[in-house]
């Protein structure tokens, strides 16, 4: 599997990595905006990323437009709705309205922070992804 990671936090970045590390290769970006951009370079080269995760709080670009980006390269491209990336929104942000905002935009599933693994696992799997 081929994962995106966005996030700006140094801790959660680690986290992230070596958690998700071990279901695949995982590319790092600190900002929504480098997200797009590794996102494209990866349509580009013919090896598109299976999931993203993305922290909505970022800088630059926040994880919103950020997805916004990513559902538009796609859309531009004709890529199936079957073959699009499964997206996990991962932030602290837990309250409704971003919730539903998430959603909205694009997202295939939103985890809280602190990060549960096994319900990050379990998403995966349902994703499957696993």
């Amino acid at each position: 599997m081929k994962i995106l990671l966005a996030e700006d936090d140094f801790v959660t970045r680690k986290f992230m990595t070596s958690f998700l590390a071990k279901y695949g290769e995982c590319d790092v970006t600190v900002d929504g905006m480098e997200a797009v951009d590794a996102f494209l370079m990866a349509l580009e080269d013919g090896e598109p990323y299976d999931l993203v995760c993305l922290d909505i709080m970022m800088p630059v670009m926040d994880g919103y437009q950020a997805l916004v980006g990513i559902r538009n390269l796609e859309k531009e491209r004709d890529i199936p709705r079957d073959k699009v990336a499964k997206v996990i929104m991962t932030t602290a942000l837990n309250d409704e309205k971003n919730v539903k905002m998430a959603f909205d935009l694009g997202c295939t599933i939103y985890s809280g922070k602190p990060i549960d693994q096994e319900r990050f696992e379990q998403a995966l799997k349902k994703l499957h992804l696993l």
